[in-house]
């Protein structure tokens, strides 16, 4: 009896040598390159206006204003001072990162601080992408990631700042929404609950997300309302605890004269700045304009229907940045991690012609640069 014979094994697909890059990093490669674009040139212009001065670039970057205090705090943790300046207006994700990568790792805690700020800034920047994308397609993805890295005060992205941690995990919690994937969702804002104060704005745009679609029965989604806020409210309240007074965070932002107030302060600085002042200082004339045109460019995301937990994020910071009554110079870069209000311009820049686009596009990395030298090495206060 004839019996078939066996047929020949089969050849394994031969591998290859370099793993292919998952989908979303291979789409976002060119919007990617375009910020290290961006961002390098800002860091060269820094570089040599740095050496004109005499000043070093690491130092400035790494160890100025804010960077301290947040190097203080993974050093010797928090203080309880009232009556000064209280370390316990700075949230704790970023130093306990500084303090746990920098023990395991060889350098300075300056120095992790520095790296953690710059590997973040690459999230943040693939998380503005991804929601550029999900929303108006790869173009207006890749120029939303160019106008973020070419804003005016984009130098703090690769400082030893909170900003980038900040707008990465703002960017990963609002395309975990736009995506439906509620516990990515509630994750991530709870991380940048512990962040930053204006936490609270991440954490209002998923829990107000999160109940529309539990109207709809999602019940995953009425977990994530509930769990969103537990960062931000958890150190708060445990700053009361540990002051012993229910307006323990209050009283510390007290101590930095930091009140809401409705935007009082912000109204009567704006005008004195721009209608009454003979020679207004330039930083503040950039921080007034990027206020006013953020305030615009809200109204436009109005209009333009953007998604309500888009919204709601960009309303809250506003609500909270312009509504302060203390210092006035900080707050164009508290408005940094707003960048769904930028999605009008992108969305115009992406359907424009080629060379209008570049002119833009290149304005604005240019103008970025000049003024990021301007605000570390000319400007005496914090950026």
């Amino acid at each position: 009896m004839l019996t078939a014979s066996p047929a020949p094994p089969r050849c394994p697909a031969p591998r290859p040598a370099v793993p292919l890059l998952p989908p979303l990093l291979r789409r976002a490669a060119p919007a990617l390159l375009g910020y290290l674009a961006v961002r390098t040139l800002g860091l060269l212009v820094l570089a040599h206006w740095a050496h004109l001065k005499g000043h070093g670039v690491w130092p400035t970057l790494a160890t100025s204003w804010d960077s301290d205090w947040y190097l203080g705090i993974a050093d010797h943790g928090y203080d309880q001072d009232l009556v000064h300046h209280s370390s316990l207006a700075f949230f704790p994700l970023y130093p306990a990162l500084i303090k746990a990568v920098a023990a395991v790792t060889p350098g300075s805690r300056a120095s992790v601080g520095l790296v953690i700020a710059g590997v973040c800034s690459l999230c943040a920047a693939l998380g503005i992408f991804a929601v550029g994308e999900r929303l108006h397609g790869r173009r207006t993805g890749a120029v939303l990631v160019v106008l973020w890295g070419a804003s005016p005060v984009a130098v703090v992205e690769w400082m030893g700042y909170t900003e980038s941690l900040f707008t990465a995990l703002a960017a990963g919690a609002l395309y975990a929404v736009l995506a439906g994937r509620w516990g990515w969702a509630a994750g991530l804002a709870v991380a940048a609950g512990l962040t930053r104060p204006t936490g609270i704005a991440v954490a209002a745009a998923v829990s107000v997300a999160a109940l529309l679609a539990a109207r709809r029965g999602d019940r995953p989604a009425l977990v994530a309302a509930f769990a969103a806020p537990l960062g931000w409210l958890g150190f708060t309240g445990w700053v009361g605890l540990r002051l012993g007074r229910w307006d323990g965070y209050l009283a510390v932002q007290r101590t930095w004269a930091n009140e809401w107030d409705g935007g009082a302060v912000t109204l009567r600085t704006l005008r004195g700045l721009l209608l009454h002042a003979r020679q207004p200082q330039l930083f503040l004339v950039a921080v007034s304009a990027v206020l006013v045109v953020a305030a615009a460019l809200y109204v436009l995301s109005a209009a333009d229907r953007q998604p309500v937990p888009l919204l709601v994020f960009t309303g809250v910071l506003l609500l909270v940045v312009l509504g302060s009554g203390g210092v006035y110079f900080p707050r164009a870069r508290f408005l940094l991690p707003g960048f769904p209000l930028l999605l009008p311009v992108a969305l115009a820049v992406a359907r424009a012609r080629f060379a209008a686009a570049a002119v833009v596009l290149g304005g604005a990395a240019l103008s970025s640069a000049w003024l990021g030298g301007y605000m570390l090495l000319v400007w005496p206060g914090p950026p």
